[in-house]
């Protein structure tokens, strides 16, 4: 039965690097339509729209999940319970957390004038934040998927292939996340 599991989650395990790949492809294509179109030769410029201490504070709480989620991982390796739900709310948590910032900075440009609509430097940066938002909305989803899974006490090597497929998917997210940072924001905002 190990053989056969092995077999499936290589088979699963190799489908989500190809999801992951196309994936990296899209984002690429964003990151490339947002360097063209920025800044836009009307309207405001990145400088004016961007505010340091949203970028910082976002910042702090999604790569602070990376690190909660390593701890996760550790309670997998030790097959400590404890260390496994302590890591995912943390994670959680702190994914939520950006989530409300995010929310909120897109609240406040639109509130400041600074809509989707008004130039495509702003449509480019919607679409691609926007886009990034949505897979940490999905991740937050799937880690409740995972706490009810582990909540059942699923058998423990089915959860540990699921946790890892998961891993590789939020440290994707946070991955794409400091591109955003180095690519979109830190260029207009020192």
């Amino acid at each position: 039965m190990k053989q056969t599991s092995d077999v499936l989650f290589q088979d699963k395990k190799m489908g989500f690097f190809l999801y992951l790949i196309v994936e990296a492809i899209m984002f690429a294509v964003l990151f490339a339509t947002y360097i063209i179109f920025t800044p836009a030769s009307q309207g405001p410029d990145p400088s004016q729209v961007y505010k340091w201490k949203t970028v910082v504070l976002t910042s702090v709480f999604l790569l602070s999940s990376s690190g909660t989620l390593l701890i996760a991982e550790k309670g997998l390796e030790k097959g400590n319970r404890t260390k496994i739900a302590a890591g995912l709310i943390a994670t959680f948590v702190l994914g939520a957390i950006f989530m409300v910032l995010e929310i909120h900075e897109f609240y406040k440009y639109v509130h400041e004038g600074y809509s989707i609509t008004v130039n495509n430097f702003l449509s480019s940066f919607y679409v691609l934040v926007g886009l990034h938002a949505s897979h940490v909305a999905f991740g937050l989803g799937w880690m409740i998927l995972l706490m009810v899974q582990f909540k059942q006490k699923i058998p423990q090597r089915l959860f540990i292939e699921k946790h890892k497929i998961f891993n590789y998917y939020w440290h994707f997210v946070d991955a794409i996340w400091v591109l955003i940072i180095l690519i979109v924001y830190v260029p207009y905002l020192f």
